[in-house]
């Protein structure tokens, strides 16, 4: 059997929510390891929209979802947390009593955990991109067909061809006009689910013919070696047409598979985990839910909510972890043991 690694509390999840977890419990003097399917910190926000702007993060009037996790990592520094990237939640044992909760994790890469608390930062789950039903599009993906922009540099003075309606096909679209040869937006119809700011915008940009609308569906992709020539188009018309092309963004939706987390017993509702508003727990004690992957009342989908949720969750933890010990509520800004833990003086 593998070694068991002890720890206080075990964070699945390491996504911004997942990750301002480990500063909130930090300051209640409480131990994290952090787990996450990804081969690296950010979830979300580093796999799908790394150069993206957030706007609605308190005290940054603008933020890439990068910056948002580069900030978020140094913030964590004074606490020290154990990453385990690459790894899926398989197991979770219930060893402990309702009052004493513990429980003993296991992952896919033969990892075993013993942690008094389980807190949940798992987004939607784990997410693929839905592939548009072209045949032979496998061959161009990672060359010249992405389902997600990693780095804006990548497509400069690139012939680029955005696919989708929503929000990520109209916020690349507009994003990458300033670094692209040229783009073009295509959707099957003339109306969008997206913002109407980014409609408007997209529309502006057209109508300055500084980036290209077309109405039609992508039926085929021409090129060799990986890298595409052109897509074949079928016009609102039903004709078809060559549309030249060497890079390619389908944007079609996310597939959200919860994984293993479906057999917890958790009493999931749609995929989601109810959890009270007081502390976040759900009918597992021991067990917390934060972020997307919760549901309650009135729930937001937002990163900031996410964040209210945890400052919560961990107060509660801190009674399973120390038991014993009364917690009294500090400001970091008036406290010196608190600002001695930040590494402030």
């Amino acid at each position: 059997m593998a070694e068991i690694i002890k720890t206080d509390a075990l964070i699945i999840g390491a996504g911004p929510v997942g990750l301002f977890a480990v500063f909130e419990l930090g300051l209640l003097d409480i131990k994290a390891h952090v787990l996450d399917i990804l081969p690296m910190a950010g979830g979300q926000c580093a796999e799908l929209y790394p150069e993206k702007p957030i706007y609605d993060i308190p005290g940054f009037p603008t933020i890439t979802g990068q910056g948002l996790v580069d900030n978020l990592m140094k913030q964590i520094e004074p606490f020290g947390p154990t990453f385990h990237f690459n790894e899926m939640v398989t197991n979770v044992e219930p060893i402990g009593t309702s009052d004493a909760p513990l429980f003993r994790v296991s992952t896919d890469g033969e990892l075993v955990f013993e942690t008094k608390v389980l807190m949940i930062a798992a987004g939607g789950g784990s997410f693929q991109p839905k592939k548009p039903p072209i045949p032979g599009i496998d061959a161009y993906e990672g060359t010249s067909v992405f389902y997600a922009v990693r780095k804006m540099e990548t497509f400069r003075g690139r012939n680029v061809l955005v696919v989708g309606g929503g929000d990520s096909a109209l916020d690349w679209a507009l994003n990458l006009q300033k670094v692209a040869g040229r783009v073009t937006l295509m959707h099957r119809r003339d109306a969008f689910r997206a913002a109407p700011h980014s409609v408007n915008a997209m529309r502006e940009l057209v109508h300055e013919k500084k980036m290209d609308f077309v109405l039609g569906q992508v039926t085929g992709l021409k090129g060799e070696g990986g890298m595409l020539s052109a897509a074949v188009v079928r016009g609102e018309d039903g004709t078809s047409f060559d549309l030249p092309c060497d890079a390619m963004l389908p944007f079609f939706g996310l597939t959200m598979k919860l994984g293993p987390i479906a057999d917890w017993g958790l009493n999931l509702h749609e995929n989601l985990i109810p959890v009270d508003t007081e502390k976040f727990e759900t009918n597992a004690p021991g067990i917390f839910a934060v972020g997307d992957i919760n549901t309650y009342p009135g729930k937001l989908k937002l990163i900031l909510s996410g964040f209210h949720e945890v400052a919560l969750a961990a107060q509660r933890a801190h009674h399973y972890v120390y038991p014993d010990k009364k917690l009294l509520f500090q400001y970091t800004t008036s406290s010196s043991s608190l600002q001695k833990k930040l590494g402030v003086s």
